[in-house]
Parts: structure tokens; C-alpha cells; sequence
């Protein structure tokens, strides 16, 4: 992958000297425009667009965007910060040209993630992906370790023809159900062949439990390209379905009620082309660093919630017994533990088996949520932590004292209370640093003031159409 190392004003010649192919090509394609595209503290997508022959400026010099956008709350309106959430200054958005596709869901626009520099020619300290990528460098010079990591992605279609703040199921039938993938089976098809176009490869997609629920797994790649593929994911599907005359919604919980939409995450440990989560002598065959980076996330899970479900609608699904995960719990293929253990089918676990986080939805900026998960996972084998005892079933079962023996405990229930457990975790701070961690503490508390008296009917409305 193509990285900002070093970067100075007036671009990287290395990419300079690609742009006139990349514009010709662009060209006889038909690409008139190019998305440049981040997601921000909120979890929202925000975007710069550029006409294709502007892409070898953008390359060299950037495009500018208001660093302000770091304390956006998803209704657009600002929080303050003692360094961010001014009106002053500018930063550069440079395109990594090595993730720039043409959109087939958007015929006439290409899109790349973006890195965002100072006009000084520094990164940016509130720039996610460049948090992530210094976790995944962190991570490969200190324990010699990489990863391979998917977001899963859940969305709810309704029909496009509702009223505007409304949703309306666009297809019926049950959970996994062949009606509701009939009667939604071209946006499908279109959907697919539209992934296959931009390189995305597609594992499976299939109806979900929710009414009107749509899930698609993607193949893992490296953590950066990975976040980077959630995104382009989500506007592919948001694309193809205004085509159809459909909405979409990533909410959390676009209905008061209900399981809502999840982002687990998948995640795997390597050393030198070798999966750390089979062949070992530890529990389910995971080699003793393995079980670590598990216990670590494991125990850094009540302040990680702040990051990975960062909505006061992410708390509308966190609810017991309905596979969100709420409970410092793990298990083998356990859907309702938090972190789930997946081996893989026999003949394939040294490919296949991985680490599932399931307290995780779409309002999560995924290079926050991946970056936060990888620290709180090498910290637990810097400290070589182990793990409790595994549970079965669904751990809200549980007695007081059986529970307790487990190290198992309720997630937070609130917004603020992730914030107080995310702020009384040093090594998550630490890992963001100080800037990116102001800005997650003081967009999430902004967020909860938001909604502040409303209940979950108004919740599940102010967020429904907002990721």
C-alpha cells in the first residue's frame, strides 16, 4: 500500500509521475469526478469532491478541509475542545492513490480514502487512518505481528417513496428468508456486480434478521485497507439502492426496537505468513500470544465501547439476549459472548480462524474501532494476560456469584457511561493520543447531550438516516 511517509507540500513524486495514466484511464471510462473521501470523529462520512483533471493538484498539494470536522456530531452541529472545534485553520486531504476506484454504483465518479496533512506538511494528530496505520507500524516492529481484519456490514432497505424521516420495510418475509431475497434479488445482483467491478471481493450476502435487513461479508485485508474497504462498501450499497429506488440506513438501531445493525469485526493475528489464532497449544488452538491480544481486548471491552459503539442509538441494540454481545464475556462460535472465538471449518483453520467483536455498529469510525481494538489487544500480550473461563449459552443467565467467577460484567448502558470507562482507560488514550482522545470523549458527550429527554422512538428517528 501506498502510505503518506514523510510528508512534505508538493506531493509525493513517486505518485505524481502515475497521475496522467490514472486520469487517461479515469477518462475512457467516463469518471468526470473523483470522491475524496473520510469518516470522522462521529462516525459520519464527509467528503471533498474534485473533477478528474484536477486529481494531479490534489496529489501534489492536497484539497483543503476545515479541521473542525473532528468535533462534528452527526447532526452536524459542533463541540468545542480546548484544540479542536475552532473555525481557524486548514488542513490538506491527499488521495492514497493506490485505493482509487472508479464507482460502478456511481457511474461518472471514482473515490480514495484520503490521509489528512497539516498545510505544514505533518499529520494530522486527529487523522484516523493515520492512527491506524501508526497502530499496525506500532504493532509489526514491536511484537513482529500483522493482521488481517473485515468488517462485517448490516443495513436496513426501506422504500424510497416513504415519507422522509419514516422507514418502511422495502421487502418482506423472514430472517434468511428466500422471499425477502427474491423480491429484492436485482438490487442484489446489481449490488454484487458491482462490488466484483471495484475489486471488492464478497465471502456472502444475505438477508438478515431484522425487517428489511441486508448483511455482506468481505474478504479481510490488512487493518488500513480493510477500514478503507467498510467504506467504500457502505457507498456502494447506499448507490446502487437509490438506483433501485430504495434508502438505506446503517443506524445502529433504526427502529426503536429490534436488534438493529451491527459492524462486528473480525481479526486475526500473523508472524510471518502464520495465522497466531491455530496450531498453537492453547485453547482452541490459539498460541499463547493469541490468547493474549484476546484477553487484552476482553479487558479493555467497557472503555472500547466509547469507540466502537459511539451513538446513543448503539445503546437501543446493545441489549441482552439479542446477539449484540453486551457482557465481558468470550466463547467458541458463542454469539451472544462479546468476543467470539471463530476456528474455522476442519482443513481450514490455519486460514480461517480469528477473533470476533461484536459490541461494534456502523455509527463506529472503523479506523478508530480497528486501531482501539489492535492497542487494547497488544496490551494484553505486552502484560501476557490470559484468559478467564469461557462460557456457553447466553451469559445473561448468570447469577451474581457465577458471573463474577467468569469476569463476566455488563457492558455500559449509556453513552456517558462509555465515556466515563473509556476515559479511565489510560492505554486507550494513550493509543490515540491526546488529541484524538479529547476529540472521541467530547463528540460523545455532545451526541448524548443531543438526545438528552428524547426516548428511543425520537432516537431511533435522529439517527436513522445520519451514517
Amino acid at each position: 500500500m501506498t502510505t503518506l511517509a514523510d510528508p512534505e507540500p508538493g506531493g509525493r513524486p513517486g505518485d505524481l509521475r502515475r497521475v496522467p495514466a490514472l486520469t487517461a484511464g479515469l477518462a475512457s471510462r467516463g469518471v468526470h469526478g473523483i470522491v475524496l473521501s473520510y469518516v470522522d470523529t462521529a462516525g459520519v462520512g464527509r467528503v471533498k469532491t474534485i473533477p478528474t483533471a484536477r486529481l494531479e493538484a490534489a496529489v501534489a498539494w492536497g484539497v483543503g478541509m476545515s479541521p473542525v470536522f473532528d468535533t462534528f456530531l452527526a447532526d452536524d452541529s459542533v463541540v468545542t475542545t480546548d484544540v479542536l472545534g475552532s473555525p481557524d485553520g486548514d488542513l490538506r486531504l491527499y488521495p492514497d492513490l493506490d485505493h482509487l476506484v472508479p464507482l460502478a454504483g456511481q457511474p461518472g465518479w471514482a473515490w480514495a480514502p484520503v490521509d489528512r496533512i497539516t498545510q505544514e506538511g505533518e499529520r494530522h494528530p486527529g487523522c484516523a487512518r493515520t492512527f491506524l496505520r501508526r497502530t499496525v507500524t506500532d504493532a509489526a516492529d514491536r511484537h513482529g505481528i500483522d493482521f488481517k481484519a473485515a468488517v462485517e456490514i448490516e443495513w436496513a432497505l426501506g422504500l424510497g417513496s416513504a415519507p422522509a424521516d419514516e422507514f418502511v420495510p422495502a421487502a418482506s418475509g423472514p430472517a434468511y428468508g428466500a422471499v425477502r431475497q427474491v423480491e429484492l434479488s436485482d438490487y442484489t445482483a446489481d449490488l454484487l456486480a458491482a462490488f466484483a467491478a471495484q475489486g471488492v471481493d464478497v465471502d456472502q450476502i444475505h438477508p438478515e434478521y431484522a425487517p428489511g435487513q441486508f448483511e455482506v461479508s468481505v474478504g479481510a485485508l490488512d487493518p488500513v485497507a480493510a477500514a478503507d474497504r467498510s467504506v467504500l462498501a457502505r457507498q456502494t450499497i447506499r448507490a446502487v439502492a437509490q438506483r433501485h429506488g430504495l434508502r438505506v440506513s446503517f443506524a445502529p438501531a433504526y427502529l426503536p426496537e429490534g436488534v438493529g445493525n451491527g459492524g462486528h469485526l473480525h481479526l486475526s493475528c500473523w508472524r510471518d505468513g502464520v495465522n497466531l489464532h491455530s496450531g498453537g497449544e492453547g485453547r482452541y488452538g490459539m498460541t499463547a500470544e493469541a490468547e493474549a491480544f484476546v484477553a487484552g481486548v476482553l479487558a479493555h471491552l467497557p472503555g472500547l465501547t466509547a469507540v466502537t459503539a459511539p451513538s446513543p442509538a448503539s445503546y437501543l441494540r446493545l441489549q441482552p439476549s439479542q446477539w449484540a454481545g453486551v457482557f465481558t464475556a468470550w466463547g467458541r462460535e458463542t454469539r451472544e459472548a462479546a468476543v467470539r472465538i471463530v476456528t474455522g471449518t476442519t482443513g481450514r483453520h490455519d486460514r480461517d480462524a480469528n477473533m470476533e467483536v461484536k459490541p461494534v455498529d456502523l455509527a463506529a469510525n472503523p479506523y478508530l474501532a480497528l486501531g482501539c481494538v489492535i492497542a487494547a489487544g497488544l496490551d494484553g500480550v505486552t502484560a501476557a494476560r490470559t484468559l478467564p473461563g469461557e462460557i456457553t449459552g447466553d451469559p445473561a443467565r448468570y447469577g451474581p456469584e457465577e458471573a463474577a467467577a467468569l469476569g463476566v460484567r455488563r457492558l455500559p448502558r449509556s453513552l456517558p457511561e462509555a465515556v466515563e470507562q473509556f476515559r479511565a482507560d489510560p492505554v486507550l488514550r494513550a493509543a490515540l493520543g491526546p488529541v484524538l482522545a479529547d476529540a472521541v470523549s467530547a463528540v460523545r458527550l455532545g451526541e448524548a447531550a443531543a438526545v438528552e429527554g428524547l426516548g428511543p422512538v425520537q432516537v431511533a428517528a435522529a439517527y436513522r438516516w445520519v451514517y
